[in-house]
């Protein structure tokens, strides 16, 4: 990676004595920010995250004066190389989004560029308002980015374009004079603007009234045309001369955007959606322009790949079993959204005739087989939504090398010719030796439409530009646009004098020229732009290598060096889904911080740098990779909730590993790691060991030396551990089960176990818990040495684990445990540091305790009196939980015990996270994080309420943030048990297996 003089630039040297806000011109940073959701990779001389507006503008003066350019970015999720050059990109995501005015009686706001579509929408939503240019990657789309692509989103057909949404915008030309651009009358007479504003305006309307007959013969008559510069905004026969529309679009090259106002309408309040199904992706292509004549405000189509993706992809397996049917070709999703419920059943009746009508039926041959699942559930219809948003992520998680690459992505062509157009699009990608995907918006003519190739190869570069000329051929054929919604950026700017002729290419470097004559705003894009295949700029360039890596861990699911680690971390592809604010888990140290250093995707770019040679030598076990994992809390979030599948935490342990053996362990490391080692002599000096806890000096010390924060008291060590004097408990002839007793349970809160064990013993189970197979230690997952880096170690306990289980698990016996990160280290990391049959035996009957009780429960084997215990319960699910799946069966367990209201915290990671909340530089962000939605959740719980959290670090947050005590699932069943019994027969004494 160049080297752009850090630490000794006059330029950086000037921004960081007048900027409060981020400045960064250190490789690993401008690494971070040298990909979009492209696969272009150009690395900045320096970025800046301005903390105010006035920042921001003097950043670009900064720059102008220092002859460097500027890029503004919002979320970095464009598609087509938009927000990446080589100069100064200025983020606006982190601090510029706040909604500045909120006019509810025209239904207008006026808000930042940088304020993400998702937190406008939940701000909005009290009023009964939203903004409905809803993209899919609505989670971290800032306002400015659409605005600046000219986004669309799947409803346009009712609600149109970020243009049609955009009332008027502010914005500083190159040379910092800053303008309003909004509706104008042609003589600009009353137009308050400075004269320098007036003549650029005059000038525009000019060029407008000069050349609308070439701009109506060669601009695209269909509704996604969002190429080029909007000239069509300056014609005289426009009833508004709106100069934000020229802006819309513009791609951060004429202007730089400091707010923009918008139109608002009423939220939904009722819709239906009818799962239109096809045996033949043609006739579903041709059916498009008959479905839109019901009036729905959306057709999406969702193609093969996509639903076989998808089927692969545990979180939309349930959303694809209940919506599709059979085996479809293709599946047009029709959403009606009238303010009349009754309106919108009675277009989904139409619907089902009208399908029937073109000839399509359940049980007809393949090419006419289909027909229509109506959808009127929320939640399902929420889900459907869900899944066709991730079309991108999901397109992308394929495990090869070959990927779905966007340059013909979002060409649009008038929907009589779409089936035509699709067919011999497909026949194109057949020539050049690939296969295509296909979704989204079927409505507009508008599909997403992505060419698997390898641009590794160049082979595949070369078939990339060959299918661009050809594709876009067609499109000009049918009089489409070759830029339907994503914009233009690097990919399709150098194609725009194919589409538009000469003479409005002259125009538009006119417009360019008048706006920024110097090219200091985010050049090469749109005019003057490189070739698209110029594979210097590719994230992957002719030089790209990863060389030998030693692994730790088995990464053989994916291509590549260091036996598939190399093909794991490419599995990102920017786009993004890690920095949505709400909703799921991921990626929670991103939520506090906001910094893209502390995000997935930000992560996963440093170490593709890195293993690639781009960051220097021994990159991987750096300082500066270490400051890059500080925060990543090995939640497991990403594992579930990112699309494409990229497990940081999984990673992180190779880092960690890395760096262990460079470096060494630190006296931290070894407090931590060691735990399971060293945690029976604790148990027997116990009040020596808890000294520090109650000794400031010791607190103080330890901060000092170990680096544990003196604000945090530690876990308590006791003499009385969990142990049982038999290896079996129950009836003899009861099921066999397996109870875990892990660690953490074991030494510090043996009541769990106690409780779980009665639990057990009660339902009529043979509980086993069993010796080791070798040593006299407990059993341990080994999941703190892993937290360290201790991969070896881990191995060992692991070894002795599955020599003790195996025996069990291959006559089928059910192995249970308590703590989530301890059991699920045996569905997840087990797998990836063994693979024999017996490993593989033992993580497919590994249970978490409320998984087990929910499957007999199911099979009616649960017998068990449980009695009323409160009125309320508050649960916060553990992260590994919900990245296994395995937070419901929390919920139905508790819903077992009779007039017990359940209610689950939406809340991400607790913050505490192992080891990680006791860290000195890492308490303040663990409190961040408990902070967004956890803790204020437990307080605002009354005194009667019961907090549940099988977490043993989230029982430690919730008491160190509230002093309020959270309990185990299984402690409040023992309480119910008690209170069974009582109603039963006189109280019995709680059972001891001590």
């Amino acid at each position: 990676m160049p080297n752009a003089s850090a630490g000794t630039s006059k330029l950086e040297q000037k921004l960081r004595s007048e900027i409060t806000g981020d400045v960064f011109f250190d490789p690993f940073n401008r690494g971070r920010y040298a990909t979009d959701a492209s696969f272009y990779q150009i690395v900045p001389a320096g970025v800046v995250v301005p903390r105010t507006m006035d920042e921001a503008l003097r950043t670009l003066a900064i720059a102008r004066d220092g002859g460097r350019t500027v890029t503004p970015r919002g979320g970095g999720t464009s598609q087509c190389g938009q927000t990446v050059n080589q100069g100064i990109v200025v983020d606006f995501s982190k601090n510029l989004n706040r909604i500045l005015s909120l006019d509810l009686e025209n239904r207008t706001c006026v808000v930042e560029p940088g304020i993400v579509l998702d937190d406008l929408n939940r701000q909005l939503r009290k009023h009964g308002l939203w903004f409905p240019v809803d993209v899919s990657t609505a989670s971290r789309a800032t306002i400015g980015g659409m605005a600046g692509n000219n986004s669309c989103g799947g409803r346009s057909l009712r609600y149109g374009t970020m243009r049609d949404n955009t009332l008027s915008m502010d914005a500083a030309l190159a040379d910092g004079t800053r303008l309003h651009f909004g509706e104008v009358p042609r003589d600009l007479a009353r137009v308050n603007a400075p004269d320098g504003g007036l003549s650029l305006f005059r000038d525009m309307l000019a060029l407008g009234e000069h050349e609308a007959s070439e701009i109506a013969d060669k601009f695209p008559q269909v509704q996604r045309r969002v190429g080029g510069y909007n000239l069509d905004a300056l014609v005289p026969r426009n009833a508004a001369n709106n100069m934000a529309h020229l802006l819309v679009g513009s791609e951060g090259t004429l202007a730089l955007t400091t707010q923009v106002e918008l139109k608002l309408w009423p939220v939904i309040r009722n819709k239906v959606l009818g799962v239109c199904h096809f045996g033949s992706f043609y006739e579903a292509m041709d059916a498009a322009q008959h479905l839109v004549k019901l009036r729905p405000i959306a057709v999406e189509l969702v193609d093969r790949t996509m639903i076989a993706l998808g089927r692969e992809i545990a979180m939309f397996q349930p959303v694809i079993q209940a919506a599709v049917r059979g085996d479809p070709d293709a599946i047009l999703v029709v959403e009606f959204a009238e303010e009349d419920q009754a309106e919108n059943v009675a277009r989904l009746k139409q619907l089902t005739e009208l399908m029937a009508d073109l000839g399509f039926g359940w049980d007809n041959p393949k090419r006419k087989w289909g027909g229509v699942v109506e959808i009127l559930e929320p939640a399902l219809q929420t889900a459907i939504a869900d899944f066709r948003a991730a079309g991108l992520n999901v397109m992308m998680s394929m495990k090869q090398e070959g990927k779905p690459v966007s340059f013909v992505e979002d060409c649009a062509v008038p929907l009589p010719h779409l089936a035509d157009y699709t067919e011999r699009l497909n026949a194109v990608f057949e020539k050049h030796g690939t296969r295509g995907t296909m979704y989204a918006h079927a409505s507009e003519g508008c599909l997403h439409v992505r060419p698997v190739l390898n641009l590794k190869l160049d082979k595949d570069v070369k078939a990339m530009r060959a299918i661009a000329e050809e594709a876009f051929a067609l499109v000009q054929e049918y009089k489409g646009s070759h830029s339907g919604e994503h914009g233009d950026g690097i990919v399709r700017s150098e194609f725009h004098e194919t589409m538009f002729g000469e003479r409005i290419i002259a125009d538009f470097r006119e417009v360019k020229h008048r706006f920024d004559p110097n090219n200091l705003l985010n050049p090469g894009k749109i005019v003057d732009a490189p070739k698209m295949d110029d594979r210097t700029l590719f994230r992957y360039p002719p030089d790209y290598r990863v060389g030998d890596l030693k692994t730790v861990l088995d990464w053989s699911a994916y291509p590549g060096a260091g036996g598939g680690f190399q093909g794991a971390v490419e599995m990102c592809n920017n786009n993004g889904a890690c920095r949505k604010l709400e909703g799921g888990v991921m990626c929670p140290s991103y939520r506090a911080t906001r910094n893209e250093k502390d995000v997935t995707r930000g992560r996963a770019n440093t170490l593709r740098l890195a293993i690639s040679g781009q960051l220097g030598p021994d990159a991987l076990a750096s300082d500066e990779m270490a400051e890059t994992l500080k925060l990543c809390v090995s939640c497991k979030a990403c594992r579930h909730e990112c699309p494409t599948g990229v497990d940081m935490a999984k990673m992180k342990i190779e880092v960690l590993a890395a760096r262990v053996a460079k470096r060494g362990l630190t006296l931290r490391d070894r407090f931590v790691g060691y735990l399971p080692r060293y945690a029976g002599l604790a148990a027997t000096f116990a009040p020596l060991f808890n000294l520090r806890n109650n000794v400031p000096f010791l607190r103080t010390l330890f901060e000092t030396m170990a680096g544990i924060s003196a604000k945090r008291t530690l876990p308590a060590f006791r003499r009385d551990v969990f142990r049982v004097d038999s290896e079996a408990v129950g009836p003899d002839d009861g099921r066999e089960v397996v109870l875990f007793a892990d660690t953490f349970n074991r030494i510090y809160e043996r009541e769990n176990l106690d409780a779980a064990l009665r639990v057990l013993v009660e339902g009529g189970y043979r509980v086993h818990i069993p010796k080791p197979a070798s040593g006299r230690r407990p059993l341990c997952c080994g999941r703190t040495f892993l937290s360290a880096g201790l991969v070896d170690a881990a191995r060992a306990e692991l070894d002795r684990l599955v020599a003790t289980y195996a025996p069990f698990a291959a006559r089928g016996v059910p192995i249970i445990g308590l703590e989530p990160s301890c059991l699920l280290t045996l569905r997840d990391e087990l797998l990836s540091l063994r693979s024999d049959e017996a490993a593989k035996s033992i993580a497919a009957h590994a249970l978490l305790f409320e998984e087990f009780l929910v499957r007999e429960a199911g099979a009616g084997r649960l017998k068990l009196a449980f009695g009323p215990v409160a009125g309320k319960v508050l649960v916060h699910g553990h992260c590994h939980q919900k990245s296994f799946g395995a937070f419901k069966p929390v919920e139905q367990v508790l819903r077992l015990i009779p007039d017990l209201k359940v209610e689950l915290v939406e809340s991400s990671c607790c913050g505490m996270a192992g080891a990680f909340g006791y860290g000195a530089e890492t308490y303040d962000a663990s409190i961040q994080m408990a902070e967004a939605s956890l803790l204020p959740a437990v307080r605002r719980a009354d005194e009667a309420t019961l907090v549940v959290a099988d977490g043993t670090s989230c029982r430690h947050q919730i008491k160190d943030g509230t002093e309020r005590s959270a309990r185990h699932a299984a402690r409040v069943l023992a309480m119910s048990l008690d209170r069974g019994q009582t109603i039963l027969s006189p109280p019995a004494k709680e059972q001891s297996h001590g």
